[in-house]
């Protein structure tokens, strides 16, 4: 039976629109991360309720300056990925493209934030994003986590292809 010979249909992402205030597609992301249930305006408040609380903690830096360093030091360089190679499965250390670093960088972000109990969730943003931008927090240790699985699976780093 002969494959058919159509072309294949080549799917590009959608453009996220920047966010009203910084004019930034980071912040715009981050946002529709925070959102549930297509609740966006409540998002965006609680995004910006938490730059103003950075703003009124971090007093050397622009709050989102803040953010921003705070998602890039939170992008991990690598990760495991499992391969399956003759009947044992590997953890391999792979790469991580800039679009998933920066997927996970805000993943990781909001579920150390999500995780902490007790405060309202713009403070527990600002609190994790601080802690970001300073290099410590929960998000960081994820990070760190995945960084030291990588380091001890280097052995199998000939199977990554």
């Amino acid at each position: 039976m002969a494959k058919d010979k159509r072309p294949r249909k080549v799917y590009k992402a959608r453009e996220i629109q920047p966010d009203p205030v910084y004019g930034s597609v980071l912040a715009a992301k981050f946002i529709n991360c925070i959102m549930r249930r297509g609740k966006k305006s409540v998002a965006e408040r609680l995004f910006y309720k938490a730059l103003e609380e950075i703003r009124r903690r971090v007093k050397d830096a622009e709050p989102f300056e803040v953010f921003k360093k705070a998602v890039e030091n939170v992008k991990p360089l690598v990760e495991v990925k499992s391969r399956r190679v003759g009947g044992a499965t590997y953890q391999v250390p792979v790469e991580v493209n800039p679009k998933r670093q920066q997927s996970l960088a805000i993943r990781w972000i909001l579920q150390a934030a999500r995780s902490q109990k007790g405060k309202p969730f713009h403070l527990r943003l600002a609190n994790e994003l601080i802690d970001a931008y300073h290099g410590r927090g929960a998000a960081m240790t994820v990070r760190e986590n995945t960084h030291k699985m990588a380091e001890a699976n280097r052995a199998f780093a000939h199977f990554a292809w």
